[in-house]
C-alpha cells in the first residue's frame, strides 16, 4: 500500500531548530574550546575543519554525502517495493535526523520504550510506533495525557499476553484515558524475544483486546532479526517463514471479525537486516478487501556501517535486491598515542567512544600529523579497553605516533549513544553540521 494513503508524520520543527542554539561547552567531548559559547548555528557558520581549528580526540563524526544518499535510497527502495517505514529512533535519538527522515516519506518513527517516547513527543512526533509491550503504569498514565491533550497524536503498541492488556486496561482506565490506545499483536518464535508462540494465545489476546474499553486492536507486528542472523539460506527461509506466520495471522484475525469493516491493518515487521524479505512477504498480495499497510522499521540504515550490516544488509556490500548499496556514513578518528613495538600502536580511542559488540572498529584511513589523509590497508583492531584501541601494525606500517587513523565502525546502535553531539563532516572534513542526541 502507498504510504500516501495514511496522513504524513509531522514534527514541532520550532523544538528541532531551537537545538542549534545550545552553547558548546565542555559537555561535548570533542568540540574545540575555541568554539566553547558559540551556539550550534553560529560553530556551525564558522565550518571549522575536523584536524585544523582544536578538535579533540577521539572523535566520531557522519559523513553528509554518504548520509544524503543513504536517505534517498532507502526512501526510493520502500516507495519502490510497496511499503511505508517508521525508522526505529533507537538507533540515533536524534530528533534533526528524525525530521530528515520525515522529510523523505517516514510515516512515523518506532521507539523502544516509554522513555524514547518522551524524547520524541518532546519534538513534537506525531506518529510512535512503540515495537514492545507498554505496562509500566507511569509510562501508561503519561500516554493517556498525550493522547488527551493532542487529538493529532497517533500512538501504536504492541501486546502479547492477556495479562499485559489486563494492565494496561486497568491502568488507563484508572487514569481517565479518553481515547482507546491502539494496540498490535505481536507474533513471536521459538528462540525469539518477546510475542505469542500459538495461535490459540493470539486468539486469546485479541479477544482480551476486543473485551477492553481501553484499547483497539490496529493489526499484527513482529520482529524477524532475532531468529536469524546472517543471510545464509537456511536463515533467510527461517525469516520467510516467520513473515508467512505473521501474514497468516493477519488473515485470520480478520477472517474471525476482529478488526472492523474497511479498518486499516497495520502488519510491521523489519529490521536493517532481512527487510527484503519483509517487503516481499508483507507488501501485497493479500485477499480482496482486506486493507493492509505493511510497515519497515528499519533504522540502521540511515549510516549503515562498516562491519554487521554492511555484511547482511539486503543493500550491503553485496546487495541481496537491485538498487545501489547503502554507504557507511559513520567514522572514528583517534590518535596514535603510543607505539610500545614495531607490531603494536595504541589509540586514543575505546569502549566508551565506539561500538564493539557486533565487531571491532576497521582501519581505514591514514592522516600524518602534517599531512594528507590516505587509505589504510593491512592493519587491525585486535581488542577495545575502555579508553585504548590496540592497533596491530603490518611491516612497514606508516603509522607514528601522532599520526591519525580513520576507522569503520559496525552497529550504529552502540555508536550514537556514546555521543552527545556528532559533527557532520563534507568531503574536505570541513563541519557542516552539529547532531544532538539525547539518550
Amino acid at each position: 500500500m502507498d504510504s500516501k494513503t495514511i496522513a504524513p508524520c509531522r514534527m514541532d520543527i520550532a523544538a528541532v531548530d531551537a537545538i542549534r542554539q545550545e552553547r558548546l561547552d565542555w559537555r561535548f567531548k570533542s568540540a574545540p574550546s575555541a568554539l566553547w559559547g558559540s551556539t550550534l548555528a553560529e560553530a556551525t557558520a564558522a565550518r571549522p575543519q575536523l584536524f585544523r581549528d582544536g578538535f579533540v580526540g577521539p572523535m566520531v563524526v557522519l559523513e553528509s554525502a554518504a548520509l544524503e544518499h543513504n536517505l534517498a535510497t532507502f526512501a526510493s527502495w520502500c516507495a519502490a517495493h510497496g511499503v511505508a517505514l517508521a525508522p526505529h529512533g533507537k538507533t540515533t535519538m536524534a530528533p534533526q535526523l528524525f525530521a530528515r527522515q520525515i522529510e523523505h516519506g517516514a510515516i512515523g518513527i518506532t521507539a523502544a520504550n516509554a522513555g524514547q517516547s518522551r524524547v520524541y513527543r518532546a519534538f513534537g512526533v506525531s506518529r510512535i510506533l512503540l515495537a514492545n509491550q507498554l505496562v509500566d503504569p507511569a509510562g501508561l498514565r503519561w500516554l493517556a495525557g498525550e493522547l488527551d491533550r493532542d487529538p493529532g497524536f497517533d500512538f501504536t503498541c504492541w501486546v502479547d499476553s492477556v495479562a499485559g492488556v489486563r494492565l494496561m486496561t486497568e491502568t488507563l482506565t484508572a487514569a481517565g484515558a479518553r481515547r482507546p490506545v491502539e494496540v498490535l499483536l505481536e507474533l513471536g518464535a521459538a528462540g525469539g524475544r518477546t510475542g505469542v508462540r500459538d495461535h490459540a494465545t493470539a486468539l486469546a489476546v485479541a479477544e482480551a483486546v476486543r473485551d477492553s474499553p481501553a484499547l483497539r486492536l490496529a493489526g499484527v507486528g513482529g520482529y524477524e532479526g532475532a531468529l536469524a542472523h546472517d543471510s545464509s539460506a537456511e536463515s533467510l527461509r527461517t525469516v520467510e517463514s516467520y513473515i508467512d506466520d505473521l501474514r497468516a495471522l493477519a488473515i485470520s484475525l480478520a477472517d474471525k471479525g476482529f478488526f472492523e469493516p474497511g479498518q486499516r491493518i497495520i502488519a510491521t515487521a523489519g529490521g536493517s537486516a532481512f527487510f527484503d524479505r519483509v517487503a516481499a512477504g508483507l507488501a501485497g498480495g493479500w485477499p480482496e478487501g482486506l486493507n493492509v499497510l505493511p510497515v519497515l522499521r528499519s533504522g540502521a540504515y540511515l549510516t549503515h556501517d562498516d562491519g554487521f550490516y554492511r555484511g547482511i544488509s539486503p543493500l550491503g556490500a553485496a546487495p541481496r535486491t537491485e538498487g545501489a548499496p547503502l554507504r557507511s556514513a559513520l567514522r572514528a578518528w583517534a590518535q596514535v598515542s603510543s607505539k610500545p613495538a614495531p607490531e603494536l600502536a595504541l589509540l586514543t580511542l575505546g569502549r566508551r567512544d565506539a561500538s564493539f559488540d557486533q565487531g571491532l572498529p576497521e582501519p581505514q584511513w591514514h592522516r600524518p600529523a602534517d599531512g594528507a589523509t590516505t587509505e589504510l590497508t593491512g592493519h587491525s583492531v585486535t581488542a577495545l579497553n575502555d579508553q585504548h584501541a590496540f592497533l596491530a601494525l603490518p611491516a612497514g606500517s606508516p603509522v607514528q605516533v601522532g599520526d591519525w587513523v580513520g576507522l569503520g565502525l559496525s552497529h550504529p546502535c552502540t555508536v550514537f549513544d556514546k555521543w552527545s553531539l556528532i559533527p557532520v563532516v563534507d568531503e574536505r572534513e570541513n563541519v557542516v553540521d552539529f547532531i544532538r542526541t539525547y539518550f
